[in-house]
Parts: C-alpha cells; sequence; structure tokens
C-alpha cells in the first residue's frame, strides 16, 4: 500500500512539472526558389540540380518554387524529373510563363500533379496558402493575367477562416505595390487582398497571416505592411532587362541556341534560400550571393532607381513578428 501511495504523489509530481514546462516552440523549415526559368538559360541544367542537391543535404521540412519554372514539353522532362528527385515534400506556385508556347494552366497543373491552382497545406503547426495570380479579370482579356478572381477569393476567405494555425502565404505575382513601380509589377487587386489578410489578423489574431512570399520582379525586398511581411525573391537565373539593353552574355553559339540571355543580367551562380520560422516570433531568410555575368545593369544604363532592389543575391533576413 505504501509503495502504490509513493507512486501516486510520485505520479502527481511529475504531472505538475509537466504542466509547468514551458511549450516547445513550433518551427518550419522550407527551401524555396523563384522563376527558375529553365528554358530560358543554357546552362539550366546545372542551376536546378545544384539547388536540389543542396535540399538534400539540408534536409527542410519542404521546397517550394514560386512559379516560371518550367513548360511541359518532352524536351524539359528532365529537368523536371531532377526537381523530383527530391524525396520530401515539394510544392509548386504556378507563374505568368507556365503558360508560354500556348500552354494552358490546366496542361500546367497536369504535368505538377495538381489538382487546382490554389490549395493549402499545414506543417509544423503552420497553415501555408498558394495563390494564383493568373485568374482572367474578364473574359475578353488577352495576355498574362495578373489577377485573383472572386471564385478564388470566396476560396481564400473560407479557408483562412478555418486554419487553426499561424499562416504563411505564397504567391508568383506579389500581394504589394512595390515603391516607385506601377501597380502591374503585382496583382492587380492586391489591396483586396492585402484588406482580407488584415481583417483575418484582427479576427484571428493567434492564427494570423505572418508574411506573404512572391517571385516575378526577380527583385530582392522585404517590406511589413500592417504587421504582414511581403517578402520578394529574385530569381534563380537572372533579372530581365529587355530590348534597350541587350548584351551578348556568353557565346555566340549560346546566345544562338538561347535568344532571350542577352535580353537579361544573368547571375553566375543560382540563388534560392533556405526559411525558418518559429513560433517564438521570428522568420528567417538564409540566401545566396552571386554576381552579374559580364556586365552590370547600370553599366549599360539601366535606371539606376532600381538599384536597391536588383541584385545577385537573396538576402539574408531575420525578420520579427
Amino acid at each position: 500500500m505504501r509503495k502504490l501511495r509513493t507512486f501516486f504523489w510520485t505520479s502527481i509530481v511529475v504531472l505538475a512539472f509537466a504542466s509547468c514546462a514551458p511549450k516547445q516552440a513550433d518551427v518550419v523549415t522550407f527551401g524555396i526558389c523563384t522563376d527558375v526559368h529553365l528554358p530560358t538559360m543554357h546552362d539550366s541544367e546545372y542551376r536546378i540540380r545544384t539547388f536540389i542537391d543542396s535540399m538534400k543535404a539540408t534536409q527542410p521540412d519542404f521546397i517550394i518554387e514560386l512559379g516560371d519554372f518550367i513548360i511541359p514539353k518532352e524536351q524539359y522532362a528532365g529537368y523536371f524529373d531532377t526537381w523530383n528527385s527530391f524525396e520530401g515534400e515539394k510544392y509548386h506556385v504556378i507563374g505568368n510563363h507556365e503558360m508560354d508556347g500556348g500552354t494552358s494552366r490546366e496542361a500546367a497543373l497536369a504535368y505538377r500533379n495538381m489538382k487546382s491552382s490554389y490549395y493549402s497545406f499545414e506543417k509544423n503547426g503552420f497553415h501555408f496558402i498558394v495563390l494564383d495570380g493568373n485568374d482572367k479579370k474578364n473574359p475578353d482579356v488577352k495576355g498574362y493575367q495578373q489577377f485573383i478572381g472572386p471564385e478564388q477569393v470566396a476560396w481564400l476567405k473560407n479557408d483562412l477562416e478555418n486554419t487553426k494555425f499561424p499562416v504563411i502565404v505564397f504567391s508568383h505575382q506579389g500581394l504589394i505595390l512595390y515603391p516607385g513601380a506601377d501597380e502591374n509589377y503585382g496583382v492587380e487587386n492586391y489591396r483586396e487582398i492585402q484588406t482580407i489578410l488584415e481583417k483575418h489578423n484582427a479576427d484571428h489574431p493567434k492564427q494570423k497571416v505572418i508574411a506573404c512570399f512572391n517571385g516575378h520582379t526577380h527583385w530582392d525586398v522585404a517590406d511589413q505592411v500592417n504587421g504582414i511581411y511581403y517578402i520578394t525573391l529574385t530569381s534563380m537565373a537572372y533579372h530581365w532587362l529587355g530590348d534597350d539593353y541587350v548584351h551578348v552574355r556568353y557565346s555566340d553559339e549560346v546566345d544562338k541556341n538561347f535568344k532571350w540571355i542577352k535580353y537579361t543580367a544573368p547571375f553566375k551562380e543560382p540563388l534560392w534560400a533556405v526559411v525558418e520560422i518559429s513560433s517564438e516570433g521570428y522568420i528567417k531568410i538564409k540566401g545566396r550571393e552571386s554576381e552579374w555575368v559580364g556586365p552590370s545593369p547600370w553599366e549599360l544604363g539601366y535606371p539606376e532607381q532600381f538599384k536597391q532592389y536588383m541584385r545577385p543575391a537573396i538576402s539574408d533576413r531575420y525578420l520579427k513578428f
């Protein structure tokens, strides 16, 4: 009987200490890249393989690419096989260039085994939302789209309402108006989306939206708007310069076979980041740094007002929320 009483009181003490012990923080890590543009670059196999090899060594909880990755053609299948060789969880965002060459959004989804271009998933106490900024504002509009339509907006509101965890949002086009740029750099109805996220945060502070990650502009920027971080990651491969800044960066043979490179300022090494987010209240971004291949955009006369955003790097950041 004495042994039974001793066991009883010992159990009570253990449970009391356990209940007083601090809760272990939820932590999630993911590898992230964007605007890989595999069909554009002559060394794309090296770029995507280097990223995947690094992720195999790092072993994050998942990897994700934020769009403008590849179109579904047999000649690029090997690149996609390299991506899929990562055995952990992996996710895609649909960018505007996924529909190049007459490819439909439906074909891009099928190639990736995606049921929808917008969806959500959960990992380690965080809720992740993937949005698609390629909806048509009206059925007659042509060309690249930068809009989140009513059906997707309704889905977003419902998904936010039902989450039990803090939220991270991924999209290709940004959900923000960039300083010094016109609204066409991001989703046209960015303010509508921001309002939805901000209302959710006011109503559900324990499940608040912490940050939104995007690609598309090939810029390296992090801004905070009304308590939410908007983090733009630059391309794995290059910055687009356009017709006024043409320069052959590699050999004539490369230029002949990869005609779009001369319109860009490529990065010598591929860029990506590993992100760690903790319920203790921080986002830690560990990026990579490279250098321009050939002359920098500024040496070619590109407007210097964008110099602070356009770098051959993804910046290391430590952001508190």
